[in-house]
């Protein structure tokens, strides 16, 4: 069984936000502590912020890890002046360096095959160069995947917009839509 962390948790919400923003909150838990609780309690109250902590310090791994703002849109914009078959390759190369299994289907919605521990994924991404995505294609893949038995989908959006009906349409069917510095940090990695 997998467990999935609330999007709106405190732990969750501290995870996006800057790393020291956890640490100030462990400060805050400590001199409330400190003021409110007797002193031989003290230490009790402020290991209260231990959890935070640990949060903190994952957060600040990613965000040293995570590349510089200027390299995610020099890799963007380099997406976007390469041909399909140059963007298809390096999407495989992408994830094959996660570890999946990459392949391509002579045809239909789906570009990219991925498998990994018997998971299947199936990715659209011949359409990253739209200006504007809307629900069609998401739901030519939905279809491809209902077809194939996929456990997720991955639309590519390289540039443009996506209609806020697709995104709806995307997050009902189990469709993860890939765009932006998500899609820069997936071609660095």
């Amino acid at each position: 069984m997998k467990f999935k962390m609330s999007e709106n948790s405190l732990f969750a919400l501290l995870l996006r936000s800057p790393w020291w923003i956890s640490f100030v909150l462990v400060a805050c838990v400590a001199l409330i502590s400190k003021a409110l609780l007797p002193s031989e309690y003290f230490i009790y109250g402020a290991l209260g912020g231990f959890p935070i902590f640990v949060v903190g310090c994952i957060a600040a791994w990613r965000q040293l890890r995570a590349p510089s703002a200027a390299k995610v849109q020099t890799m963007l914009d380099q997406a976007q002046a390469m041909p399909w078959a140059k963007f298809s390759q390096a999407l495989t190369h992408a994830w094959a360096g996660q570890g999946y299994g990459v392949n391509a289907p002579s045809k239909g919605a789906v570009d990219l095959r991925l498998t990994q521990n018997g998971q299947t994924t199936l990715v659209s991404a011949k359409r990253w160069k739209a200006a504007t995505h809307g629900v069609e294609p998401l739901r030519e893949l939905y279809s491809a995947m209902q077809a194939e038995n996929a456990q997720g989908g991955i639309y590519v959006a390289g540039q443009g917009t996506v209609s806020e009906s697709a995104a709806l349409f995307a997050r009902d069917h189990g469709i993860t839509i890939l765009q932006g510095p998500a899609l820069a940090v997936l071609l660095l990695g």
